[in-house]
Order: structure tokens, then sequence, then C-alpha cells
């Protein structure tokens, strides 16, 4: 049987509860957090990891001191990065029944990437 799984960092905190009976995910940062079905959590991994792609495509096309903002979204979410290619904050809304609007500041964001990466894997 699959256990519980918290991942943690500084800025971030991000979960995975395969028994949970609707909301399987959490997504947060020291401060907040929010519970996900595990719809939601897909895509939050899911489109984080696009923008993060993009952001790092972007580094060979913008110069050293140019700031970008991209967004991505699905059925379910909206998502956000803005600032450098190398160092972005991250927005997250929530569309659905539960409005929700949450955020990570840009040294914690190249983490959280890292960790939605991982999360599933047992």
């Amino acid at each position: 049987m699959k256990e519980r799984l918290l991942k943690e960092g500084k800025g971030w905190r991000l979960g995975w509860n395969p028994q949970g009976e609707i909301y399987k995910g959490l997504v947060g940062s020291e401060e907040w957090a929010i519970e996900l079905t595990e719809a939601e959590l897909n895509d939050f991994c899911r489109l984080l990891n696009q923008l993060a792609e993009t952001m790092e495509e972007m580094k060979q096309q913008l110069m050293d001191s140019e700031k970008i903002a991209c967004e991505a979204e699905s059925d379910l979410l909206w998502m956000e990065v803005e600032g450098f290619p190398h160092a972005y904050s991250l927005r997250l809304i929530l569309h659905q029944h539960r409005r929700f609007e949450g955020n990570w500041a840009a040294e914690s964001v190249a983490d959280l990437v890292k960790a939605t990466q991982f999360l599933k894997v047992f």
C-alpha cells in the first residue's frame, strides 16, 4: 500500500496521499497550503514543468537583465511564472468550485519544480 508523502523546502510544500477520498494532493508555502484533487495536482505538476521548460528555453533568447512572464492553464487551474529565466516567481489560481490563489517566491520555485518531478515516484 502506498503511503502519504510530504516534501518541503524553503518556501514550499508538496504532498501526496493516495488514500485521500477527494483531495489527494497538497501544495503550499511556509505560510499557506491547499489540498488538491488528483486531477488538479496532475495539472499543477504538468503545467509547472511546462513553464519551467519554457523559462529554460528563454535563457538563450533574453538578455540577462530582461524579465518575462509566461502563463499556462487547464480547465482546472491557471499558472504564471514571472521574472528572469534563471529566477522567477510562480502564481496559481484554481478554477472550478473552489476559488483560490497562491504564490511562491523566486527562491522557492526551482526546488518546487524538482520536487514535482518525483512526487508520485515511490
